[in-house]
């Protein structure tokens, strides 16, 4: 239903703008492949400079139909900060929604440390995968943990920002490969995120919370954003840029990364942990 709402908002916003709105399914990748380009990397997922059994994969995932490098959109903004000061050793990438299929190849590939196009039981327990993403991206990062989880790939972490479920996938349930998993959300507006999620298998998976944002009294001001947006998903584009939700998921993906090869930079966290999210009843996560 989120989905379809989704749709009709991009549609309505997109005929007011002028343009058109075209959707496209992934398809389901069955071998190790080398991945299409999908925007600035700072690895070589090839081959011989890349080092994947001491290497961290970072995967972002953008919402709606936003193009994979656009930096109006904070999760691009995260991984450019993020390469900043790891120029190598940490594979970082942003995907568009629909480039699920790329970005599960570009894991393999990575993983693939002898390059026989097969993943041994050894390079499999070397994987340390993050995944994050925003709207339909978020939908999309618990696919990918979904796809790893059937080939037997841990993943250290997930976070969903305001997560709206894609058709034909679950962005409720976390999969047990997941180590742990994080969910920011606002209830608000015609289109709003996934109020909760929850892991197949409490054992296996620790949910570090669902954390409700609201704007009502605080508005974010996101003038850089199409004019369509701001006005019709209001709500969901103010979650997507506001600092202090992005700032808490840039610490949770540098609490799995190694101190940086470079001086962190003037715009990133330096603290390991989250802050508080602005909610009374919510307690965050501590590690």
């Amino acid at each position: 239903m989120r989905s379809a709402i989704f749709l009709c908002s991009l549609a309505l916003a997109g005929a007011l703008a002028g343009g058109d709105v075209i959707s496209a399914r992934c398809a389901m990748p069955t071998r190790i492949a080398r991945p299409a380009s999908s925007g600035p990397v700072n690895s070589d997922v090839s081959g011989e400079s890349t080092k994947p059994s001491s290497q961290i994969i970072v995967i972002g995932f953008v919402g709606g139909f936003v193009r994979h490098d656009d930096l109006v959109h904070s999760g691009v903004q995260l991984a450019a900060r993020l390469r900043e000061d790891y120029p190598s050793g940490v594979y970082i990438n942003t995907f568009e929604n629909h480039q699920g299929d790329q970005a599960y190849r570009a894991v393999l590939q990575l993983l693939d440390t002898d390059h026989d196009g097969a993943l041994s039981a050894e390079e499999k327990r070397n994987a340390r995968v993050v995944i994050y993403g925003h709207s339909w991206g978020g939908s999309q990062t618990v696919a990918l943990a979904n796809q790893l989880k059937r080939d037997g790939i841990p993943v250290l972490l997930t976070i969903q920002v305001d997560s709206v479920e894609k058709s034909g996938e679950d962005d409720s349930v976390i999969p047990a490969n997941v180590a742990q998993a994080i969910n920011f959300y606002q209830s608000d507006g015609l289109l709003h995120g996934r109020p909760a999620i929850r892991a197949a298998d409490p054992a296996r998976t620790r949910i570090l919370g669902n954390f409700r944002q609201d704007y009502a009294a605080k508005p974010i001001r996101c003038d850089a954003y199409p004019w369509w947006g701001r006005i019709f998903m209001k709500s969901h584009i103010e979650i997507e840029c506001d600092p202090r939700v992005w700032k808490q998921v840039e610490s949770l993906i540098r609490s799995k990364l190694p101190p940086p090869t470079r001086a962190t930079s003037a715009s990133s966290s330096p603290d390991r942990a989250p802050e508080t999210v602005p909610r009374a009843g919510d307690v965050p996560p501590s590690f």
